[in-house]
C-alpha cells in the first residue's frame, strides 16, 4: 500500500512518550530482569523499526512479534538483539530462523523432531521458547507430561537449545483474579517438571507486569503499555503514569454551507435539520477510521464536531459549528483546545479496544516521528 504523502493526515508518534514509558518500566524491574519489547503488527500500528529503536535507547533488551517476517525486517534494519517469535512458525524455515538468530515458540514434540530433522545436516542451532497452554487456549503444551518429553528431546539434540518456557494469562488485565490464580496455578505444575531452568522464564504481557509483578519470572514481554495504552482500557487503575505516543491529524479539505432537508453520504444516512456547514475530511476506512465511527466527534479549533453520514473509504463529512477554511487542522486523536480524544474514546464508541483501534490505521496513513 503506498503511503500518501501528498495529503494532510498523518500519524504522529512521539518518540519521548515512548521512551518514557519503555524506561519507567525498566526501572520497576529486578536489576537482571530481561524487557523484550514487543513490536508485532508494526509495532501496534506506531512503525516497528522506529519503535524498536527508541525501546533499545530505553533499555529494551530485545524484541517479541508474532511471525517471522516481522523478526526479518528487524535482522534487515540492522538490529542484533534477541528476537522471539511468539507465533508458531512453518517449519520448513528453521533454516532461516537458525541462521538469523531468532527465537521460536514451540508447543509440540513433533515440530521439535521435524525441525531437528531438517537442521541436521547443519551447524545451525535453533532457540527455543516451549509455549504452555496454562487457560488461554490458544497454543502451548497441555500438559506436564507432555512438556517433559520436549525438553528431554531437545536436551539430546545438537541443534535445538531450550532458551524459554512461558505462558500468557487471559485475565491480567481484569480486576477478579480467579482466573489469574487458576492460570497460575497451573503454570506452576508446569514448571516441576523443568528440573533445569531455560535462560529465559517469562509470563508477563504489559497487564500482568503492571499488576502482578510477583510473577514477573526473568524476562517481561512489554507490549501495549509500552505505547502509553492502559492494557485495561480504564477498568484498572495504573500503578504508575502511562504516556500515549499516537495522534492522528487531518484537514477540512471542503466547506459548505447544505441546506436543510439535504442527505449526507452513501446511504442517505443522515439529513440536515437546519442550514449546516459541512465539512469534508480525507480519511476514510482504507486508513483505519471505520465506518462504526459515524457520529463520533472529531476535535476542530477545540469544538467536538460529529462525524455525518457514512465513513467513506477515502473520505468522511462533519458538521462544524460555522464556516471554517480549508486547511484548517483536525484531529481524530489528540488535543485541540480543552478536548483531547484517546485511542480508548475510539474504542469505546465502536465497542472494541484500542489495541484493535491502533493495528487498524494503514500504512497509507504517513507517520510522521517527534521528540
Amino acid at each position: 500500500m503506498v503511503v500518501a504523502t501528498h495529503r494532510n493526515a498523518k500519524l504522529i508518534i512521539d518518540r519521548n512518550a515512548l521512551y518514557k514509558n519503555i524506561l519507567s518500566e525498566k526501572q520497576h524491574l529486578n536489576k537482571d530482569d530481561a524487557l523484550f519489547m514487543v513490536v508485532k503488527a508494526n509495532g501496534y500500528g506506531h512503525g516497528a523499526i522506529e519503535v524498536a529503536k527508541t525501546a533499545v535507547k530505553a533499555g529494551a533488551n530485545g524484541f517479541c512479534v508474532a511471525m517471522l517476517d516481522e523478526a526479518l525486517e528487524l535482522r534487515h534494519a540492522g538490529f542484533k538483539q534477541p528476537i522471539l517469535i511468539l507465533g508458531i512458525s512453518r517449519v520448513e524455515d528453521v533454516q532461516l530462523i537458525a541462521k538469523e538468530n531468532i527465537s521460536v515458540t514451540v508447543s509440540s514434540l513433533e515440530w521439535l523432531k521435524d525441525a531437528q530433522n531438517l537442521l541436521r545436516s547443519t551447524d545451525n542451532t535453533l532457540k527455543v521458547h516451549l509455549g504452555l497452554d496454562t487457560g488461554m487456549g490458544r497454543i502451548g503444551f497441555q500438559n506436564p507430561d507432555d512438556l517433559k518429553a520436549a525438553i528431554d528431546y531437545i536436551n539430546n539434540c545438537k541443534n535445538l537449545f531450550f532458551e524459554g518456557v512461558f505462558t500468557h494469562f487471559a485475565t491480567a488485565d481484569e480486576k477478579d483474579k480467579t482466573y489469574f490464580n487458576f492460570q497460575l496455578k497451573k503454570f506452576k505444575e508446569f514448571m516441576t517438571v523443568v528440573k533445569v531452568k531455560p535462560r529465559y522464564v517469562h509470563v508477563s504481557n504489559s497487564a500482568t507486569s503492571l499488576w502482578h509483578s510477583e510473577c514477573n519470572g526473568n524476562m517481561v514481554r512489554y507490549g501495549v503499555a509500552g505505547y502509553g495504552l492502559n492494557p485495561s482500557g480504564g477498568a484498572v487503575k495504573l500503578p504508575y503514569e502511562l504516556y500515549p505516543a499516537l495522534s492522528l491529524t487531518s484537514e477540512i479539505v471542503n466547506c459548505k454551507l447544505v441546506k436543510s432537508g439535504n442527505s449526507i453520504g452513501y446511504g442517505a444516512t443522515y439529513t440536515t435539520n437546519d442550514n449546516e456547514w459541512i465539512g469534508t475530511v480525507p480519511v476514510g476506512y482504507a486508513d483505519g477510521v471505520i465506518r462504526k465511527m459515524q457520529g463520533f466527534n472529531l476535535l476542530v479549533n477545540g469544538y467536538k464536531c460529529p462525524i455525518v453520514g457514512r465513513v467513506c473509504m477515502d473520505q468522511l463529512m462533519i458538521k462544524l459549528p460555522t464556516q471554517m477554511k480549508t486547511g484548517t487542522k483536525v484531529t481524530i486523536v489528540g488535543k485541540s483546545g480543552d478536548h483531547k480524544t484517546t485511542l480508548q474514546d475510539i474504542a469505546t464508541y465502536c465497542d472494541t479496544i484500542h489495541y484493535e483501534v491502533a493495528c487498524l490505521f494503514t500504512n497509507r496513513l504517513k507517520r510522521v516521528y517527534i521528540n
